[in-house]
């Protein structure tokens, strides 16, 4: 004699009830790194300073992006979404080694927004000028902060930090800074022969 057992599937999904963060933001989670947690500490609030500021970067990137007008706009809609993408990776590395080191990366707009020390750009467009002279800033923001950073954690002893600082970020910003500022040059210089 066969029975027959029916299973009873529910495609309704089984929402869980958010009561409690499992991790606090500033906390740290100890992991074996072969770094103290004071020194982990340290380096995941200086990589989610840089984290946000990274994010209002990128942000501006595609805002410049969306907003670009003028005799250039094809160069610069294209120049500025290349930017915007190769920022998004820096978020990305940025964020990844906060987990690392046991912390919490920094996600959420209106905490980017209370955390950075880049200002606000308006809602409305700007002139080209004005929005390249905007994103230079705020590189330079980055790279002054990124310096300090990276001195840091070389000091304490924390290589992939330092590495991440140096290798990814401050070339990064670099290179962006110098294409983008040549758009702010009205022409090419002439030599005297």
């Amino acid at each position: 004699m066969a029975h027959n057992n029916k299973v009873t599937v529910s495609a309704k999904p089984r929402l869980s009830n958010p009561k409690r963060e499992v991790q606090p933001y500033g906390h740290i989670a100890t992991r074996p790194i072969a770094l103290s947690a004071k020194v982990c500490e340290k380096s995941v609030e200086n990589l989610n300073q840089v984290l946000a500021d990274s994010m209002v970067l990128k942000d501006l990137y595609k805002k410049s992006h969306w907003q670009v007008a003028g005799p250039t706009f094809y160069q610069l809609h294209l120049l500025f979404d290349k930017h915007y993408e190769e920022q998004v990776e820096l978020v990305d590395l940025l964020a990844e080694r906060v987990q690392t080191l046991g912390g919490v990366a920094i996600a959420m707009a209106p905490d980017v927004a209370e955390t950075t020390i880049i200002p606000r750009a308006p809602r409305g467009g700007e002139a080209v000028p004005d929005q390249i002279t905007r994103l230079l800033r705020a590189h330079e923001a980055i790279l002054v902060e990124a310096r300090s950073m990276a001195h840091q954690a070389q000091e304490a002893g924390d290589d992939g930090t330092n590495d991440l600082l140096v290798s990814d970020i401050i070339r990064t910003n670099e290179k962006q800074v110098w294409i983008v500022s040549q758009h702010l040059v009205p022409m090419a210089l002439q030599t005297k022969e």
